[in-house]
Formats: structure tokens, C-alpha cells, sequence
């Protein structure tokens, strides 16, 4: 009797592990950074470079994003922008004082009027208006098929060697300029 070795045994025979199932990578929650929260003046002064001071409401909410890195919503009191927030990103380097503001604009809150969704003209006209359409499509199609047919029938002028102007010989072949044939 002999030995199977490893390598000899066939590929079906060695049982596999059982599959271990995909886990989400963990992750943390940022840490609050009490500097970049507390300094709301930076926020406004960044916010303040893109508005008048009269259009930034009072401030009402900080985000904390990642760790050093800080959102902070001002209510914007433009007329037509209600429930808008002017926003300002406040970063800082690890083990330093200095705040940065990355980022300034305007976002809608939860509450703003938005534009709606585009919707395709094929699914926001109604069937009426789509057989309008294609009816004056159809007219203008009408209306130019005769032009396009005979192009040039009143202004054409009889060939010098014949009675009357027709098409070449029944062959297709048509003279060339000089008057032979090809």
C-alpha cells in the first residue's frame, strides 16, 4: 500500500476553511477639539470674507467632522435663503494653537427651499403636448418634401443638344463636362 502525500492528493480532497464573514472596518468617532469649537470668532471672520456681516444670522451649530477639523453653521439671513447656513471649516495642525479656516460658502438646511429634480422633456410633457409635436414635425416634414424632390424645376433650363430636359441615358451614365461619355 502506498502513501498519498500531500501533493498527490487530489485538490477536492483537502477541506477548506470555513470563510469568515467581511466585518466593517471599525472606526472611531473623531475626537471634539474644545479649541476649534470655542473659536467662533475665526468662523464668522472666514465667513465674512464671502458675506456682509447683516446676511450671517447667529451661529447655532458646530459639526465635528474628523479629528482638528470642525464645521461651524451660521443662519444665513439673505431674503430668499431661508433655511440656508453659511458654513466656515476650522482646522489645525496636531500639537499647534493656530486655526485654520479651510473651507467658507453656504449649504441648505433641512428646512430650505430647493430646486426641484430635472426631469427629462420625454417625461415631464404630457401626451397631448407630444402629439402636437410630432403633428407640426409632420406638416414641416410635408411642407418641405416637395422642394427637396425637384430642387431646381423652374429655374432649369433645356440641355443645348435636346428638345427637352430629362435624365441621361437609361444606363445612369450622365456626359461629362467636355461632352463624352464616360
Amino acid at each position: 500500500m502506498t502513501e498519498e502525500t500531500v501533493q498527490d492528493a487530489p485538490a477536492e480532497a483537502a477541506p477548506e476553511p470555513p470563510a469568515r464573514p467581511a466585518r466593517p472596518a471599525r472606526r472611531r468617532a473623531p475626537k471634539q477639539d474644545a479649541l476649534l469649537i470655542a473659536d467662533t470668532a475665526t468662523a464668522r471672520a472666514g465667513v465674512e470674507q464671502i458675506a456682509e456681516p447683516q446676511q450671517i444670522g447667529p451661529g447655532h451649530r458646530v459639526q465635528v467632522e474628523e479629528d482638528r477639523l470642525v464645521v461651524h453653521l451660521f443662519e444665513c439671513t439673505l431674503p430668499g435663503y431661508h433655511g440656508w447656513n453659511w458654513f466656515a471649516s476650522l482646522a489645525r495642525a496636531p500639537r499647534s494653537r493656530t486655526v485654520t479656516v479651510c473651507e467658507v460658502g453656504l449649504l441648505p438646511g433641512e428646512d430650505a427651499l430647493l430646486a426641484p429634480e430635472w426631469v427629462p422633456w420625454s417625461e415631464r410633457v404630457s401626451p397631448e403636448e407630444k402629439a402636437q409635436e410630432e403633428q407640426e414635425r409632420a406638416e414641416e416634414d410635408a411642407a418641405a418634401a416637395p422642394a427637396d424632390r425637384n430642387p431646381g424645376a423652374a429655374t432649369e433650363e433645356p440641355a443645348a443638344g435636346g428638345d427637352e430636359p430629362g435624365p441621361g441615358p437609361q444606363d445612369g451614365t450622365a456626359p461629362s463636362p467636355d461632352g463624352d461619355r464616360p
